[in-house]
């Protein structure tokens, strides 16, 4: 294989503008390994980035992409860890969008036997996000009453398992009875629709939370906020009602809801015992130390396979990022560039 495809925008502001390319592999760097990518993740960091609503987004052309699965097709002599013919899903900083990709052996782990590449490409990312933000920032324990938002969404759907795995009770919100009905037999019982009043909602119901996964924002941010128990933990990692609605942001709008975002004031946060936290996972990828550790903690937990909701061929990147976008999809979205490849 001396050619690879891979999709790039010259730069951020347009999804419109992101293309597939055809490219020569360039020499494989003596510590990394080479991946036959098989299968791609999708994230809403993709679109925010494509956007330029994203903080990390890369000066200039960029391939979008976080997390991707695949097989081993060379290994440096400087790498170590993996031989030719693994399969391994893995995560990267940028560059995921592609059908051959070189990486750090630290970036990479063993994809299940059990699993396919469209699972293991679902798995890196979303976990890591639901892991983190439930343990390291929202320091859950047994018993305690969990608020996750977007619930049968990529991390929504994998912090609630990852909440009942721990002995929490997760309560998960979504905007439809579909999704609502799917994550009841997901084996989820405790699910909300979101109300236009979000806020008289949870007090109807006299609901409270010892931890709240949001990655929506604005009043629904607020009202889960306010439905914290003394010592509960808000934990912030996106904002999804930012989310453009067509290829370019509508600025005007971006800028309204922006000056309209929640703000804390941390004299009352003392007084009511209540925190905010907030994390961008992006910036974990420079700590390798640390997301070694993460990874081998979420070995110790027993998950199934991630849900793939919906599977698209690699040259429907386009496609795939509009569902993405409607927040019509559950589960996860993912391009397979060999469709039905186990």
């Amino acid at each position: 294989m001396s050619t690879f495809r891979y999709w790039q925008t010259p730069r951020a502001g347009n999804m419109a503008r992101l293309t597939l390319h055809t490219g020569n592999l360039p020499a494989l760097a003596g510590n990394h390994v080479r991946i036959k990518v098989h299968a791609v993740g999708l994230n809403f960091a993709d679109i925010f980035a494509l956007t330029g609503l994203y903080s990390a987004t890369p000066q200039g052309a960029f391939t979008p992409g976080l997390e991707f699965a695949g097989e081993v097709q060379e290994v440096g002599p400087q790498a170590c860890g993996f031989a030719v013919g693994d399969r391994v899903m893995g995560v990267t900083r940028f560059g995921g969008y592609t059908t051959v990709i070189d990486s750090e052996p630290d970036y990479l782990i063993p994809l299940p036997a059990q699993w396919d590449y469209a699972q293991g490409a679902a798995w890196p990312a979303q976990t890591l996000t639901a892991w983190y933000a439930l343990t390291h920032l929202g320091a859950l324990q047994p018993d305690q009453q969990v608020l996750i938002h977007s619930a049968a969404g990529g991390v929504g759907l994998q912090a609630m398992k990852l909440v009942q795995a721990l002995g929490a009770h997760p309560t998960g919100t979504v905007g439809s009875e579909e999704k609502a009905s799917w994550l009841r037999q997901q084996g989820f019982a405790d699910v909300l629709i979101r109300e236009a009043d979000f806020a008289r909602q949870l007090q109807r119901d006299e609901r409270g939370f010892d931890l709240v996964l949001d990655a929506i924002g604005g009043k629904v941010q607020s009202a889960s906020f306010d439905a914290l128990n003394p010592m509960g933990r808000l934990v912030v990692f996106g904002a999804a009602e930012f989310t453009p609605s067509h290829n370019r942001p509508n600025y005007l709008k971006a800028a309204w809801r922006y000056l309209r975002r929640p703000r804390y004031d941390v004299m009352k946060m003392i007084s009511s015992n209540r925190s905010v936290l907030a994390f961008n996972l992006i910036w974990l990828w420079e700590q390798k130390g640390k997301m070694q550790a993460l990874l081998e903690e979420l070995q110790t937990i027993p998950l199934p396979p991630p849900h793939v909701g919906r599977r698209f061929a690699f040259e429907d990147a386009h496609e795939a990022l509009a569902l993405l976008r409607s927040g019509q999809s559950m589960g996860k979205v993912v391009l397979e560039t060999a469709p039905g490849l186990e």
